[in-house]
C-alpha cells in the first residue's frame, strides 16, 4: 500500500482495530480483468484482514474452470474466510438436470463444503445464509428454517461479540432501486435477526455499493442495524460504478466502512471514502467526521 494511502485508512489496521473484515462480492470469474484480480489479491494480502467475507457470485456461469480460478484466488490470500454462493454459482438453466438435482455441486466441490458457514472468534460472530434458489434466475429468498438456524448460531455466542449476517441478495437497496430486488421474506427474517442482535447485514448482487441502516426500511422498536452492500470486486460487468469492495473495521462502540474503488491510472484500489457508525444499545448511528450525528444514514 502506498504511504499516502495508508494515512487515509490507518497505519496498522490490525493493531488499531479489534477486528477488520474485508467484504468482497461478485467476482464473476469468467468475466474478470486479470489486472484487477492481481491488484485485489495484493491489496488483501497487504491489509491482512482478520476475516475475508465473499458474498456470492464467484463465477459467471458456474463452470468448472471458473470455480477453479476462484479457488486459486482465495487460496492466494492467507486469512480466514467465509464464502457463500450467489445466483451465478448455481448450475445454469442450460444444464437443467444438474440445476435441479445438485444446483450447488460446483460450489461445494471447489469452494466450500457448506453454503451457510458460520465463523466466530473472540470478537466476531458471522452467519452466512444461502439466498440462492434453483427455480429462479436472479431473485433470492430465505425460508424460516434458514433464518432460525442462523439466529440460533448468533445467539449461541457471548453478547459482547459483534454479529454479522451475510447473504448474496440484499436486505436493503439504494434509493433508486425497486423493492423486488430485496431478498424474499426479508421482513420475517429481519424481525428474527433483530431478536438475535444482528449488528450488520453484508450482501452483494447489484454491483453497486450501498451503506446505510435498517430503520429506513424496517420499523422495529429500539433496533437498527447496518446494511453494507459491496459492488463487484473484479468483474468487467460493472454497472453504475467502477469495481469496488469494502473494508469494515470494528472498535466498539465504533464501526468504520472504507470503500475501496478501482483506480485505473494507478492500477490499484484506493480508498474513496469512509462511513463511521457508532453503537448505543441496540442502535447504530451514523457520525460525521467531527463526531456529530448525521441525518439520512444512506450512502450509495
Amino acid at each position: 500500500m502506498r504511504r499516502c494511502e495508508r494515512s487515509r485508512v490507518t497505519p496498522n489496521l490490525r493493531g488499531a482495530f479489534i477486528r477488520t473484515v474485508a467484504h468482497i462480492s461478485d467476482l464473476h470469474f469468467g468475466t474478470t480483468d486479470p489486472v484487477i484480480i492481481a491488484a485485489l489479491a495484493e491489496r488483501l494480502r497487504t491489509l491482512q484482514p482478520h476475516l475475508l467475507v465473499v458474498s456470492g457470485d464467484l463465477t459467471q456461469r458456474a463452470r468448472r474452470a471458473e470455480f477453479q480460478s476462484a479457488r486459486a484466488f482465495l487460496d492466494a490470500i492467507p486469512t480466514p474466510r467465509l464464502v457463500i454462493p450467489g445466483n451465478h454459482d448455481v448450475a445454469p438453466w442450460f444444464r437443467p438436470l444438474e440445476r435441479w438435482r445438485a444446483p450447488l455441486a460446483g460450489f461445494y466441490r471447489y469452494i466450500a463444503p457448506d453454503a451457510e458457514p458460520f465463523y466466530q472468534d473472540d470478537e466476531l460472530a458471522v452467519a452466512g445464509v444461502n439466498s440462492t434458489r434453483r427455480n429462479t434466475v436472479q431473485a433470492g429468498r430465505l425460508n424460516a428454517a434458514q433464518v432460525e438456524r442462523a439466529c440460533a448460531r448468533l445467539q449461541s455466542v457471548p453478547a459482547s461479540r459483534v454479529r454479522f449476517v451475510v447473504s448474496h441478495h440484499p436486505f436493503d437497496l439504494p434509493s433508486h432501486y425497486r423493492g423486488h430486488d430485496v431478498v424474499g421474506r426479508a421482513e420475517l427474517a429481519m424481525s428474527s435477526f433483530a431478536r438475535a442482535g444482528a449488528d450488520a447485514f453484508l450482501s452483494g448482487h447489484l454491483h453497486v455499493t450501498h451503506i446505510g441502516e435498517t430503520t429506513l426500511r424496517y420499523r422495529i422498536e429500539d433496533y437498527s442495524a447496518l446494511v453494507i452492500q459491496a459492488g463487484t470486486a473484479a468483474s468487467t460487468r460493472i454497472r453504475q460504478e467502477v469495481n469496488a469492495w469494502n473494508l469494515i473495521s470494528v472498535a466498539l462502540p465504533d464501526l468504520y466502512v472504507d470503500r475501496f474503488v478501482w483506480h485505473a491510472p494507478r492500477r490499484d484500489f484506493i480508498v474513496a471514502g469512509r462511513d463511521w457508525f457508532q453503537r448505543s444499545g441496540r442502535q447504530w448511528e451514523k457520525k460525521a467526521a467531527d463526531g456529530s450525528a448525521t441525518s439520512g444514514n444512506r450512502t450509495g
